[in-house]
């Protein structure tokens, strides 16, 4: 019997635009910005087709959390390949004082109803950058987990996985038994585009709505935004005569 893998994919600010603080300083600009699928999220969407198309996957299920916009974030995932979605709807607010925890706790208890093998995710969203909710998964669950994968492979049986992870150090392989919790890195594969006759039968797919309430998770914040700053602007270098100038400067600016 093949497996059943759920996916998570974020609806994130698309990756070229340019991000603008707001005037009240607690967040970005959010409001008339392109949004599309958080890039690792696409890269974990991929991998669960593909062993699907191995024959090591038998279903595909993607969730969602955010505002209704969500939706085209998981229709992009079902033109994609996916089975079907479930959307854990919320208002914009609720959505951005939301915790890698809040969204923890919605997938594992989805994981749990579903009778998932496989929980897949990007390794982190581009916009908050945590690289949290995968590591915390697991542990609500009680699962093994195997991040930054840049390659899987599912043994004949379907009970172990073997994952190649990106380690600061190089590369380490390791074997983990199933159900486990895997999170994709850049390099585990190439996202295919979804087709026009795939994008129209996403439209025919099933897609749940539910709460956070129906999952039984309280959304009350954790955190507090007390200020969203930009960046200095970087100060303009110095073209120096020679090394000894060099050392000058960078005594008189006490760097040395």
């Amino acid at each position: 019997m093949g497996l059943k893998v759920l996916v998570g994919v974020k609806r994130a600010i698309d990756y070229a635009v340019k991000i603008r603080v707001r005037p009240d300083k607690l967040g970005v600009v959010t409001d008339g910005i392109k949004h599309s699928m958080n890039p690792f999220d696409e890269i974990a969407v991929e991998e669960a087709i593909r062993l699907k198309e191995k024959k090591k996957v038998d279903e595909i299920i993607a969730f969602s959390c955010g505002p209704p916009q969500a939706q085209e974030t998981l229709r992009t995932a079902l033109a994609m390949g996916v089975d079907r979605a479930i959307h854990v709807e919320v208002d914009q607010p609720t959505h951005e004082n939301l915790s890698p925890l809040h969204i923890s706790k919605m997938i594992t208890k989805i994981a749990q109803d579903e009778k998932i093998d496989i929980v897949m995710l990007g390794k982190q969203a581009i916009d908050g950058d945590n690289a949290q909710t995968g590591q915390m998964t697991a542990g609500l669950l009680g699962w093994p987990q195997a991040t930054f994968a840049s390659e899987l492979k599912v043994n004949d049986s379907n009970a172990e996985a073997e994952v190649i992870r990106e380690v600061d150090g190089g590369l380490q392989t390791i074997k983990l038994k199933l159900p486990a919790v895997v999170t994709a890195d850049l390099r585990l594969n190439e996202p295919r585009y979804a087709t026009l006759p795939n994008i129209m039968k996403a439209k025919k797919k099933p897609l749940k709505k539910v709460t956070p309430s129906d999952l039984g998770v309280d959304t009350t914040p954790r955190i507090q935004v007390v200020s969203v700053e930009d960046p200095p602007v970087r100060q303009a270098g110095q073209v120096v005569a020679d090394v000894s100038t060099l050392v000058e400067k960078l005594k008189s600016a006490g760097v040395i």
